[in-house]
């Protein structure tokens, strides 16, 4: 059984009372709350491994919270997935910029929630690999402060961003396919379209430079020094 945390953030009794009760079955310590403002306050206290976060909230939505969680010190590190009715591109890409990891249409299937907060978790867990080469040519990258150096000048990049080019640097010259960004990046059971992967590799390139990231055409990208 998990004794991994979950923070679980959605103003609709029902959906918390679901939700709650399946993950709790599969043995993680759930915290529930209805509202983004005591989400900031909670995560605090707990630092959960996981926050799962409703978009569509009064006062504060997920939005507007994942951005206050992704500036606490502390909970850079956390995961973030937003839950939402809401399926259009615009949402998820809005997600993704915000620092989510993850996004989750509902409703959803019992067995699917699971499934994709295990995928989640399981991420977090192999955060590291791509350390074992994570400098190459002008462009050095610490994992542990989400910075990226560039000729040592220092770049910010928001944490789907990083993680995308941290894969990339990983194995200079690899080609990387799609389905491998998005199981690696995003998750096997994320279901995001082409668009977010090419919004978030051309932001790379506008502070980078297009020279790096290589497309290979019907293929993937490569990183290249």
């Amino acid at each position: 059984m998990s004794n991994e945390k979950i923070l679980l953030v959605d103003d609709e009794p029902d959906i918390i009372e679901f939700l709650g009760y399946n993950l709790s079955k599969e043995g993680y310590d759930v915290t529930t709350t209805t509202s983004g403002k005591e989400a900031i306050e909670i995560a605090q206290k707990i630092k959960p491994d996981l926050i799962i976060l409703d978009v569509m909230m009064p006062e504060m939505d997920g939005i507007e919270t994942c951005h206050e969680i992704r500036n606490i010190d502390g909970l850079k590190d956390t995961l973030i997935a937003f839950l939402s009715a809401r399926g259009e591109d615009y949402s998820q890409v809005a997600g993704f910029d915000a620092g989510a990891d993850d996004y989750i249409t509902k409703p959803i299937k019992p067995r699917l929630l699971v499934s994709r907060v295990k995928a989640i978790l399981r991420r977090k867990s192999g955060a590291e690999e791509a350390q074992a080469n994570d400098e190459e040519g002008s462009i050095r990258i610490d994992r542990e402060k989400y910075l990226v150096y560039k000729e040592g000048e220092e770049l910010s990049f928001p944490k789907k961003e990083f993680e995308l080019l941290a894969l990339l640097i990983s194995k200079p010259g690899n080609v990387f396919t799609r389905d491998v960004i998005l199981e690696r990046v995003w998750g096997g059971d994320v279901v995001v379209g082409d668009r977010t992967i090419d919004v978030h590799i051309r932001k790379l390139r506008e502070k980078l430079g297009d020279h790096y990231i290589k497309t290979i055409k019907g293929v993937g990208y490569k990183f290249e020094a």
